[in-house]
């Protein structure tokens, strides 16, 4: 039996310690909003916060997470600045790989309030988007943090 904690709720499984967490958040506990993209940890449509830490629940073993925190895209309140910025720039468009965007995005924003445009490439750097929403993405990020662009910087 693995016990973790998801979105502030104990669980408790029983599968194997090596069977991908992404698959366990969502066929045993139907958190269905990270998403499966490459499986090799690339994409970045499978992120989730392990103590905090984004992390690719497609490549992480859930016998891993046994005691930890983790935080899924349904954890994040609606109201949270960041879905609300992603809201109001439009970043979606297909939005598959929106929940690893946005789970990147907040924890960046949690460890640099007001990230500079290279801190913004740099935390998103392994999600990817088959849309090319990425200056949406950046948009949102300095809206979210109440960022005021520079010249030549996002606009809200």
């Amino acid at each position: 039996m693995i016990a973790f904690t998801v979105n502030g709720t104990e669980q408790q499984v029983e599968v194997s310690p090596d069977t991908p967490l992404l698959w366990v958040l969502r066929e045993r506990l139907g958190l269905a909003g990270s998403k499966f993209g490459c499986g090799e940890g690339l994409c970045g449509a499978c992120t989730v916060h392990i103590d905090g830490v984004p992390q690719r629940s497609c490549i992480t073993p859930v016998g891993d997470v046994q005691g930890k925190q983790v935080l899924t895209i349904e954890g994040i309140p609606e109201n949270h600045p960041v879905k609300k910025a992603w809201l109001a720039q439009e970043v979606s468009q297909c939005g598959y790989c929106q929940p690893g965007q946005i789970m990147s995005a907040v924890a960046l924003l949690a460890r640099k309030p007001k990230p500079s445009d290279d801190d913004i490439d740099r935390a998103m750097s392994g999600n990817l988007c088959r849309c090319g929403t990425y200056g949406r993405i950046r948009r949102a990020i300095h809206v979210a943090s109440g960022h005021v662009a520079r010249k030549g910087g996002p606009k809200p």
